[in-house]
């Protein structure tokens, strides 16, 4: 039997607009803090010219394509544990978060070391100039070697987000953000003893403070005071949850790596423009990634709130929880696209003052996108019960849909085959967003994701991992 001191959840009752509040705007917050990372990466090394802005932005989408290879697993985690946590588990809750840290660290390793040898490739086959390719291998391979400290922290505020807690992330990001805020003109332009490092300094830095983030993290699910706890004897790899896992976690690995292809090719589309619409791109790309981050708290406060809604039995509050938050997107992320629209010039001057061809191409990018931030803020809140009830292959498919036959063919075809060229680029990013929340509206209303049932109620200890975690609803897989 659940300890209900240890295990306490007010998620599942109580004013549903309190508990969107209450998840989603610390995980807003931390996930500015967090895109502040690439953010302060552009503004700082935008000081060193427009070849430097191409090599961070060619540099970006292959980064985030090897990272979501691993990263969506813990999304595995998340599921579980806010399921679990909903029917009162704690020794599932704990059980999964020593394997689903264990599974996920492996696999960064070895992605990790992937990245970093294939750099050169991968710099070459998107087509960087010659006088952006050495700075953006440069870049790049510095930072795959943090990439397990990336993974290690995402596991983290993956895990602690299921349980409902997102302060605590929140702070740490803060904190890490703050440093790298520091660090990142001292390594960029070097200080006293310090050499400049260049583009390379900006990777240095991130790789230092993402360091520190996961050391605490780590720490904190050792001592286990936040309802959630890593045990070291549990770290034996326990095959049949990890196999069940895997298949939950997979399509979300797909799911956000596609994304990332998706951003790869359309850098590798806008790279055969040349120098400026690349940095163009790698400007109005981040712009988008930082405003659609209210959308992105509220379906990943929608993942949690669902699995625990759930997992406790509550489906009907499930469907008004995510009702409510896609509303709630929709509204916002208007209201923020039309500020942006507003603003694009003044915006696109901040990364890279003095470009003015640049500033133009950049802002003409986000003029034409912004009005359809509403739609992206529809689909995100959507996926958030996709994934919260373990239907992670229906966002698999909508991410499929948006980036690989709507986006990417769109840019394709009105780029090289009208006269738009690289304005084509850019049209096909409303046209996308729009499409595909109609039809994840669609697949929504038809409520076949009530059907999935990730759990089943079992007794977890040390001596009885053979057990299976999870057998219901995966045999549908």
């Amino acid at each position: 039997m659940a300890d209900n001191k240890t295990i306490k959840n007010n998620l599942t009752e109580g004013p549903i607009i309190k508990s969107l509040i209450t998840l989603s705007v610390p995980i807003i917050f931390a996930n500015i803090l967090q895109t502040a990372y690439q953010l302060t990466d552009t503004f700082w090394v935008g000081r060193l010219g427009t070849v430097a802005v191409a090599a961070v932005s060619i540099s970006f989408p292959i980064i985030f394509l090897i990272i979501s290879l691993g990263s969506g697993l813990a999304m595995a985690g998340t599921i579980l544990v806010s399921q679990y946590k909903g029917s009162e588990n704690k020794k599932a809750v704990d059980h999964i978060t020593s394997q689903t840290l264990l599974m996920v660290v492996i696999i960064s390793v070895i992605l990790a070391s992937i990245g970093y040898a294939s750099s050169p490739f991968f710099i070459n086959l998107i087509g960087a100039e010659h006088n952006v390719f050495l700075s953006a291998v440069s870049y790049i391979q510095i930072s795959f070697i943090g990439v397990i400290f990336m993974f290690t922290y995402i596991v983290f505020q993956s895990l602690m987000r299921g349980i409902g807690d997102v302060k605590t992330p929140m702070y740490i990001v803060l904190g890490t953000v703050l440093l790298n805020l520091i660090l990142d003109p001292l390594f960029i332009f070097g200080y006293g003893f310090i050499p400049a490092f260049g583009v390379s300094g900006a990777a240095i830095a991130t790789i230092g403070t993402q360091g520190l983030a996961a050391i605490i993290g780590i720490g904190l699910l050792l001592k286990g005071k936040h309802q959630i706890q890593l045990h070291l004897n549990d770290l034996k790899p326990d095959w049949i949850l990890i196999k069940r896992m895997f298949k939950i976690g997979f399509p979300a690995s797909i799911e956000q790596s596609t994304r990332a292809l998706g951003i790869t090719v359309m850098t590798f589309l806008a790279a055969t423009f040349g120098t400026i619409t690349l940095a163009a791109y790698g400007i109005g790309s981040r712009i988008l990634s930082f405003v659609i981050i209210p959308a992105l708290g509220l379906s990943m406060a929608t993942s949690t709130l669902v699995g625990q809604n759930i997992g406790a039995g509550k489906t009907e509050r499930a469907e008004k929880i995510t009702k409510l938050s896609a509303l709630a997107g929709f509204i916002i992320l208007t209201i923020v696209g039309v500020i942006m629209f507003l603003f694009a010039k003044q915006i696109s001057a901040i990364f890279i003052p003095g470009e003015i061809k640049t500033i133009q191409s950049s802002a003409l990018f986000i003029k034409i996108m912004a009005l359809t931030f509403g739609f992206i803020g529809i689909q995100m809140s959507l996926n958030g019960l996709f994934r919260g009830s373990g239907n992670t292959m229906t966002s698999m498919i909508l991410s499929i849909i948006s980036l690989w036959i709507l986006r990417f063919p769109l840019a394709y075809i009105l780029s090289k085959h009208t006269a738009l060229a690289e304005i084509g680029i850019w049209a096909a990013f409303p046209a996308a967003n729009i499409i595909v929340a109609v039809i994840a509206i669609i697949w929504f209303m038809k409520g076949t994701w009530k059907q999935k049932q990730i759990t089943e109620e079992i007794k977890l200890t040390k001596e009885t991992t053979k057990e299976t975690i999870i057998e219901e609803g995966m045999n549908s897989l």
